[in-house]
């Protein structure tokens, strides 16, 4: 077995501020176990703690989630033992690492029937879609949703999800070849057109109507492309930041694009408690069973390459999802 080791923050900056250190294997205490990482997820928000754009206290661990085995279990735990396959996908930070101690009440049993690295590649960002969909957009059948970076980590799940709900999907990705996947997934219109025409290309395919659901993990780019889209009463979900926050906005934008609703939600607000967090991750794992969501791993790097990894997520380079190997 290769040394233990984990990525610290210890500045925030460009990729090159991500380094592995040396480190003891910890020891877990009540109330915690100590895991070992299969796989390890890379998602946006991990370079968004690495930049700064949220900042952190520092020197902090790195990642939100892996899929991992139970070395051992401290005192107190229940439902957990030595040898069990589990995750987690809501922190607390510290996934760039072999192992870590973690409390037993993040973590979710794996089926048998899903892999490591399935398992790392979708819980947190099928979770983001099962409660952007289910729990806090609310879609139903029927309804028209325009789904910005649809060929990404989180759009690539969106897409097949809600089409298996009855929804029309309009998806918009950043290339040719990026929305030829959109469509492979199911979408019924995919777009690949500049930003500053995709409201328009909207509105000629809803009647001039716009659609009552827009969700948006883009950010700075597509806000305003996003409430161009938005039909009257409708809502757009800005849930992510891939090309920087959104700009300020008063309430008097929101009357004059129709009075529309905007909500800036988090995974962790909508799998708060543990049971939260099981129930997600188990629709999940059932979409995944049923061959409505396929996992689809981009890439693959060591994660002693975690630094080139956030080089080629920020680049576009990706599609679908990465996942990092110990």
């Amino acid at each position: 077995m290769s040394d233990p080791y984990a990525f610290i923050l210890r500045e925030t900056g460009g990729p090159e501020t991500l380094a592995a250190e040396g480190i003891s294997i910890p020891v877990p205490g009540p109330g915690q176990v100590l895991v070992r990482h299969e796989a390890i997820g890379l998602n946006f928000i991990d370079t968004y703690h690495r930049s700064g754009l949220y900042p952190l206290p520092l020197p902090s661990g790195v990642g939100n989630e892996a899929a991992c085995t139970i070395e051992s279990v401290g005192e107190g735990v229940s439902g957990f033992r030595e040898g069990n396959r589990v995750g987690y996908f809501t922190g607390p930070l510290g996934a760039y690492s072999t192992h870590r101690v973690v409390d037993a009440n993040r973590l979710v049993p794996l089926p048998d029937d899903i892999g490591f690295e399935d398992a790392a590649a979708t819980m947190l960002k099928g979770c983001t879609a099962e409660y952007l969909i289910e729990r806090c957009a609310r879609v139903a059948a029927g309804d028209t949703v325009l789904v910005h970076s649809a060929a990404g980590g989180v759009g690539s799940i969106l897409v097949p999800w809600l089409k298996a709900i009855g929804a029309t999907v309009i998806a918009h990705a950043g290339d040719s070849r990026k929305a030829a996947i959109a469509k492979e997934l199911g979408a019924d219109h995919a777009l690949c057109c500049p930003l500053d025409e995709l409201a328009s290309e909207v509105r000629t395919r809803t009647e001039g109507k716009g659609v009552p659901v827009v969700l948006d993990g883009v950010g700075a780019a597509s806000w305003k492309a996003s409430l161009g889209s938005v039909a009257r009463r409708g809502i757009v979900v800005t849930y992510g930041n891939a090309s920087g926050p959104v700009p300020p906005f008063t309430a008097l934008d929101l009357l004059s694009a129709g009075s529309i609703f905007v909500t800036r939600p988090t995974l962790g607000d909508y799998c708060h408690t543990q049971e939260e967090r099981q129930n997600s991750a188990a629709r999940v794992f059932e979409m995944i069973r049923s061959g409505v969501v396929k996992v689809r791993i981009g890439a693959r790097f060591p994660l002693r390459d975690a630094a080139e990894a956030h080089r080629a997520i920020e680049s576009r380079a990706t599609t679908g999802s990465t996942v990092l190997m110990p």
